[in-house]
């Protein structure tokens, strides 16, 4: 899949208990060569439960392996509900293969799944 220009790297969280955006979420993005796990930045999503900003774009986003690390637990002791649901944090771990593309990693939250899928 090539992209127009420079490809990206976004996200979207959505928290199927309540019915909308997980706004406030936070979330750890890293690189990851075998063993090692850099670590390329920090996120919080806004109202719409997305970044105001690609996590990576342009020469940022190179080929290879990539997490982002969604900080569950935090987020829902954050909003008055500690203890609830059974993830802490939820790490998906994926690969670009192509830096011109758009990788857009949805995360559909409930409290005791998720599920996630390359989107567009």
């Amino acid at each position: 899949m090539t992209g127009q220009g420079g490809g990206r790297l976004t996200t979207h969280v959505l928290d199927t208990a309540e019915g909308r955006p997980a706004a406030g979420l936070a979330l750890t993005l890293a690189r990851l060569d075998g063993t090692d796990r850099r670590v390329l930045g920090r996120f919080h999503t806004n109202a719409d439960g997305r970044c105001d900003a690609p996590l990576l774009s342009g020469e940022a986003l190179r080929p290879g392996h990539y997490e982002i690390l969604f900080h569950v637990g935090d987020w829902r002791a954050a909003h008055g509900a500690p203890g609830v649901g059974f993830f802490e944090d939820i790490p998906i771990r994926f690969r670009v293969a192509d830096p011109h593309g758009h990788y857009h990693v949805p995360l559909i939250l409930a409290p005791f799944g998720y599920s996630t899928y390359r989107g567009s």
